[in-house]
């Protein structure tokens, strides 16, 4: 980044900060991928709130941004099994941040399975949690009764943008991968499953490079919604998987179980948009298939009449070239220091809540005097 970028961004994390800081500034716990720009978006939280612990997602951390929130912020490794077992998410919560009013700042739902226990049995207050992804808003959506108030940026208008240049960056690494290894995406039925905001922008990027694409998702509501907007919808999902060249995991849950990846048409590519853990079951693959290298980032899934490739070891492709949005990011990121504001006050029910309209405009208008240029 050059200097003069380097300063603008700077000077509007500090403007949003001066906007959003609450009367009272709580604790945090911050989950983030720690990409080269996402420091500045680190320093911010802290500005609003007493950051006790960043815990970058796992295959999103580029090792001088980590180094650069060292510095600064107690950086902790995530799993999904610290917050899966309620003894274990309580003990780190008092470690990190005993006696304090926190907010959780999440990204996928990680402390969904333990939100009960840590309400309960926290030494003092959790505020409440703001959730960044649609997967994460649908892991807490499914919680039976919520302890505390849940903010969503997930379904916000400000993410928008990014949605769909997240979805162009998938195209583009999956195409990359594909030429690296002197295939091309032409020629390769695609089969998107998931149509919500970002498997519709892949769905509609593909479609125009020219590629057949079939869409499919569980909800038959977004089923029609593929229909009317063009796109060949799948009536079944099993005959499409043996169909497809190409397979983009778009759900933000599970796509592919075990028994599927033998029904895959042979040389078929699957890629995903977000960490294989949650995109798919390869423990359930049978025993019989073998793994190679077969180009960088590309793994040959293989065994006796039957193969398929697999990108980037099933996370998320685009993370490969960056995963860059350009400033858009910093549309949500700025909505998500609104929500710490929002959870701050202590006075919301327990439920999932969104930005108030006021603040996503006051965000937007600040950015734009930065970043329309």
């Amino acid at each position: 980044m050059e200097a003069s970028e380097r300063a603008r961004l700077n000077t509007y994390w500090r403007r949003v900060a001066e906007l959003l800081v609450p009367p009272e500034r709580p604790a945090s716990l911050l989950i983030t991928h720690l990409l080269p720009e996402r420091p500045a978006f680190v320093r911010a939280v802290g500005a609003v709130s007493d950051l006790r612990a960043v815990l970058p997602k796992p295959k999103s951390v580029h090792p001088v941004a980590r180094r650069e929130v060292e510095s600064v912020y107690a950086v902790d490794d995530l799993s999904r099994e610290l917050f899966t077992d309620p003894d274990a998410a309580v003990a780190y919560l008092e470690t990190r941040a005993p006696g304090e009013r926190v907010v959780l700042l999440d990204v996928g739902g990680y402390f969904a399975p333990v939100l009960d226990a840590l309400c309960e049995r926290f030494s003092r207050t959790v505020l409440g949690v703001v959730e960044d992804t649609e997967n994460g808003h649908k892991r807490y959506a499914e919680c039976d009764k919520l302890p505390c108030p849940v903010m969503s940026v997930a379904r916000s208008p400000l993410k928008d943008p990014e949605d769909y240049l997240v979805g162009q960056s998938v195209v583009f690494s999956t195409e990359a991968l594909l030429r690296q290894r002197g295939d091309i995406l032409h020629g390769r039925p695609a089969l998107v499953i998931g149509f919500g905001k970002l498997g519709s922008s892949i769905c509609r990027l593909l479609h125009a490079k020219g590629i057949h694409v079939t869409a499919y998702d569980i909800d038959p509501v977004r089923r029609a919604q593929a229909l009317s907007q063009g796109f060949a919808v799948a009536r079944n999902r099993e005959t499409a998987l043996g169909a497809a060249g190409l397979i983009l995991c778009a759900t933000g849950s599970l796509s592919l179980r075990g028994e599927d990846f033998p029904t895959l048409r042979n040389g078929a590519y699957v890629a995903t948009v977000t960490s294989s853990e949650d995109e798919l079951e390869l423990d359930g693959l049978p025993n019989a298939y073998s793994r190679s290298n077969s180009s960088e980032h590309v793994s040959r899934y293989e065994t006796t009449g039957h193969y398929f490739y697999l990108l980037n070891g099933g996370n998320a492709v685009n993370f490969l070239h960056g995963a860059s949005v350009g400033p858009f990011i910093f549309l949500v990121q700025a909505e998500i220091l609104a929500g710490v504001r929002a959870l701050s006050c202590g006075d919301l029910t327990s439920a999932i809540h969104e930005v108030p309209a006021d603040d996503r405009s006051a965000i937007a208008r600040l950015w734009l005097n930065y970043f329309n240029r």
